[in-house]
C-alpha cells in the first residue's frame, strides 16, 4: 500500500499492547470460563461437575466393565463418586513422561475415547470433564483399585499437592474400581449445596437408560440415619415410559424397540445403537425426552427429530390406508400426532457431536435417519398387531386435530379485532408502570382488594399491577379454544405480550420479571399453582428464560414496642412452629402484638412495600425446571383427572400441607 495508516487512539484512551494479551494455561482457563466447560458457576452447574464425574463410570459400565456406581454426598460439600470398573491406569505414559492418573486428572484434553479400542460407545468425548471438574474444586482425591494395590492422588484447583502413592495391597476379594472425591471451590463456584432430589432424579434417568446397571445415591449429610436410594431396572426404556405414566390413564402398553443400524459418514461405516419406548395417555401434554451415550440432551436434536417425523409419518400413512383419513382430509400435524405422547429416546453412536462441552443437544444428522428407521418398523408392526389400540390412537389424533382447528378458529376470531395476542390493547384492570423491558416487572395478584394494595405501594415507574378474579382456569384440562374463552386467561396473555402455545414469543415479553404474589393461606396456594400450570404449560420459555418469580410476603407482624419483625415461610416448619420458634428470643411474649396476615389486603401500601415488593428488602424466588419429565408429572398429578394419585400425594403430606412449597 502506498498510503501511511495512522494509528488509532482508542475512545477511552486505553492503549492496547502486547501485555494486554494472556496465556492462560488449561485450568487457569477452566476456573476463569467455568462457563464453558460446565455450564455457568450456580446450582445447576454445580450439580453438572457430579454429572461428568458420574458420566465416567456410565461409560465403563457401557464398555462392560463396571455394573455399580456409588454416589456419596459428605458434610462440607464433599462428594465421592465410586464404580467397579477396571481403574484409571496410573502406570507413566510414554508420551509425556507422567503418571497417567495425573495426566488424565490434570490436563484438558486427555482421555482414552479418541479412538474406539477402550471405548467403542462413550459420553465423555473431548477430554475435558473430569478434569474442568478437577480444576474448580478447592480439593480433589482420586483413588484408584488397580493392579492388586491402591493408588491415590490428592489436587487443588487442579494442581497435584500430592504425588501418585501406592497406598496399600489390595485385600484378597477387593475389586478394582475408581473413586473420586471432590469439594467444589465456592471461590469460583457460587456458594450452593448439593440438592439430593435433583441428583436422585437425574441418576434414576441414568439407570432406566443404562439398563442393568446399580445406581446407589447415599447422603451422609443427614443426621444420625444417612438418607439412601437404589436404582436398578432391566426394562429400559419401556419401564422409563411406565413409570412417567404412572399417575395417568394410558391408551395401549408402551411401543418399544431396541436395534443397531448400520450408518456411514466421512470416516466410513459404523452401527448406532437405537432404543425407542413410546406411549399415549388420556391428557393434551406431550413429554418427550432425548439420550446420546446415556446422556440427557435437553434441548433434543436429529434423534428427537427423527422420532417425531417417524410417529407423524407412520401415522398418517396408517389412517389414510384403514380410510379413518379421506381423501379430501387434511393429514394429521405434527402437533396433532404427539398430543398426549410419551416417548424416550437413545441412541449410542461411536462419535457424537454435540452443541457444546454441555451437551444439550445432538448433531449427527445420520441419527435422525437411524431413529426414523427404527421407529417406524416399530410403530408400523404395532399399529397392524393391535387394531384396536390403533384406533384409540386415530381417535386421540382425531381430537387434536379439531381442538386445534378450534384454537385456530379462536386465534384468529381475536385477531379480527385489536390483537390480543399481541397486546396492542391491555386489560383495563391492569396498572401499568412508565417503563418496560427488563428492568420492570409485573405483580400477579388476586383479587381487586390485594390489587388495589399494590397499585398504592408500588413503584410505579417499573412496577405493574394486574389483579385477577379469583382462582383462574385450570389448564391442565382444557383446551387452547377453551382457555382463549376465559377472561382472566385474555388478561394475562394481554398484560405479557407474548403471546401462548404456537403463538408465544418471549422476546415480545414486556416485563423482565413476572412475580406470582397471593396471599399466604390455602386459597393462594391454589392459585398460585393454577398459575403455575398455565405458565408451565402455555408459556413454558417464561420459566426456561428465567423471568417468573413467587413473592413472599410475610405471615406474621410481631410488635414490641417500638421494634417490629416480620416472620416468613420457613421450609420444614408450620405456622405454629414458625411463631413458637420467632418468640423464644423475647423475655415476655405475653406483651407482645401478633398479627397474622391471611391475606395481602391486611397490610396497608407502606407495609406491603417494605416486606414484599422493595427490591433492596424483599425475598423472591425465581421458578426454574430442574427435571421437565418430573415436573410434568407433578402438574398431571395435582391439577390433572386423574383423582386416586392427588389423594394419594395429599394423605402422605397432609401433615405439612400448609408449609407445603409447591
Amino acid at each position: 500500500m502506498d498510503e501511511q495508516l495512522e494509528p488509532k487512539v482508542a475512545l477511552n484512551g486505553a492503549a492496547y499492547t502486547e501485555d494486554d494479551i494472556q496465556a492462560l494455561n488449561p485450568m487457569e482457563h477452566v476456573r476463569k470460563r467455568p462457563g464453558m466447560y460446565v455450564g455457568g458457576t450456580d446450582v445447576r452447574a454445580l450439580h453438572h461437575l457430579v454429572y461428568e464425574v458420574v458420566d465416567n463410570s456410565i461409560d465403563e459400565a457401557l464398555a462392560g466393565r463396571c455394573d455399580h456406581i456409588v454416589v456419596t454426598l459428605h458434610d462440607d460439600n464433599w462428594v465421592s463418586v465410586a464404580d467397579n470398573g477396571v481403574g484409571i491406569p496410573v502406570g507413566i505414559h510414554r508420551q509425556t513422561g507422567i503418571s497417567t492418573l495425573t495426566m488424565v486428572m490434570t490436563q484438558i484434553g486427555t482421555g482414552g475415547k479418541f479412538e474406539r479400542s477402550a471405548y467403542k460407545v462413550s459420553g465423555g468425548l473431548h477430554g475435558v470433564g473430569v478434569s474442568a471438574v478437577n480444576a474448580l474444586s478447592l480439593n480433589f482425591t482420586s483413588e484408584v483399585y488397580r493392579e492388586g494395590y491402591l493408588w491415590r492422588q490428592k489436587y487443588s484447583a487442579g494442581v497435584p499437592v500430592t504425588e501418585v502413592e501406592r497406598v496399600r495391597a489390595l485385600e484378597p476379594g477387593e475389586g478394582t474400581g475408581t473413586v473420586q472425591s471432590f469439594q467444589p471451590d465456592f471461590a469460583v463456584m457460587e456458594p450452593n449445596e448439593f440438592k439430593f432430589e435433583a441428583l436422585r432424579d437425574r441418576f434414576r434417568e441414568m439407570a432406566f437408560v443404562t439398563r442393568k446397571v446399580t445406581i446407589t445415591l447415599r447422603d451422609e449429610r443427614m443426621k444420625p440415619i444417612p438418607r439412601e436410594t437404589t436404582f436398578y431396572f432391566e426394562g429400559g426404556l419401556a419401564s422409563f415410559v411406565s413409570y412417567i405414566n404412572r399417575n395417568r390413564d394410558v391408551l395401549h402398553p408402551p411401543v418399544y424397540a431396541n436395534k443397531d443400524v448400520e450408518a456411514a459418514n466421512s470416516h466410513g461405516p459404523f452401527s448406532i445403537g437405537v432404543e425407542v419406548a413410546f406411549q399415549y395417555n388420556d391428557t393434551a401434554n406431550t413429554v418427550e425426552m432425548a439420550f446420546a451415550n446415556t446422556i440427557n440432551t435437553p434441548d433434543g436434536g436429529s434423534h428427537l427429530t427423527g422420532l417425531r417425523s417417524a410417529i407423524t409419518s407412520v401415522i398418517n400413512r396408517f389412517a389414510r390406508k384403514m380410510d379413518f383419513l379421506k381423501e379430501k382430509d387434511q393429514n394429521f400435524s405434527g402437533t396433532d400426532t404427539l398430543e398426549g405422547l410419551t416417548a424416550i429416546v437413545s441412541v449410542k453412536h461411536p462419535d457424537p457431536q454435540f452443541e457444546s462441552q454441555t451437551k444439550v443437544k445432538l448433531l449427527n444428522p445420520e441419527a435422525q435417519g437411524a431413529v426414523s428407521q427404527v421407529v417406524s418398523e416399530a410403530l408400523q408392526d404395532f399399529l397392524e398387531n393391535n387394531p384396536r389400540e390403533a384406533r384409540k390412537i386415530i381417535d386421540k389424533c382425531m381430537t387434536s386435530k379439531r381442538a386445534r382447528e378450534a384454537a385456530k378458529k379462536a386465534r384468529d376470531l381475536v385477531r379480527s379485532g385489536p390483537s390480543l395476542l399481541e397486546s396492542s390493547t391491555l386489560p383495563g384492570k391492569l396498572a401499568d408502570c412508565s417503563s418496560h423491558g427488563a428492568g420492570s416487572e409485573v405483580y400477579i395478584v388476586e383479587g381487586d382488594s390485594a390489587g388495589g394494595t399494590a397499585k398504592q405501594g408500588r413503584d410505579r415507574h417499573f412496577q405493574a399491577i394486574l389483579p385477577l378474579r379469583g382462582k383462574i382456569l385450570n389448564t391442565e384440562r382444557a383446551r387452547l379454544d377453551k382457555m382463549l374463552d376465559n377472561n382472566e386467561v385474555k388478561s394475562l396473555i394481554a398484560a405479557l405480550g407474548t403471546g401462548i402455545s404456537e403463538d408465544f414469543q418471549v422476546e415480545k415479553l414486556r416485563y423482565g420479571r413476572v412475580i406470582i404474589m397471593t396471599d399466604a393461606d390455602v386459597d393462594g396456594s391454589h392459585i398460585r399453582t393454577l398459575l403455575l400450570t398455565f405458565f408451565f404449560r402455555h408459556m413454558r420459555p417464561l420459566i426456561e428464560h428465567g423471568h417468573l418469580y413467587i413473592a413472599q410476603p410475610p405471615i406474621y407482624r410481631v410488635k414490641n414496642g417500638k421494634d417490629i419483625t416480620y416472620l416468613y415461610n420457613e421450609a420444614g416448619l408450620n405456622e405454629a412452629e414458625l411463631l413458637a420458634k420467632a418468640l423464644t428470643k423475647y423475655k415476655n411474649p405475653d406483651r407482645l402484638q401478633v398479627q397474622r396476615y391471611k391475606g395481602l389486603g391486611e397490610m396497608n401500601a407502606e407495609q406491603l412495600w417494605e416486606t414484599t415488593m422493595n427490591p433492596e428488602a424483599r425475598t423472591l424466588l425465581q421458578v426454574t425446571i430442574e427435571d421437565a419429565a418430573d415436573a410434568d408429572n407433578v402438574f398431571d398429578m395435582l391439577m390433572g383427572s386423574a383423582v386416586p394419585p392427588r389423594r394419594r400425594f395429599i394423605q402422605t403430606h397432609a401433615k405439612r400441607v400448609r408449609n407445603l412449597d409447591i
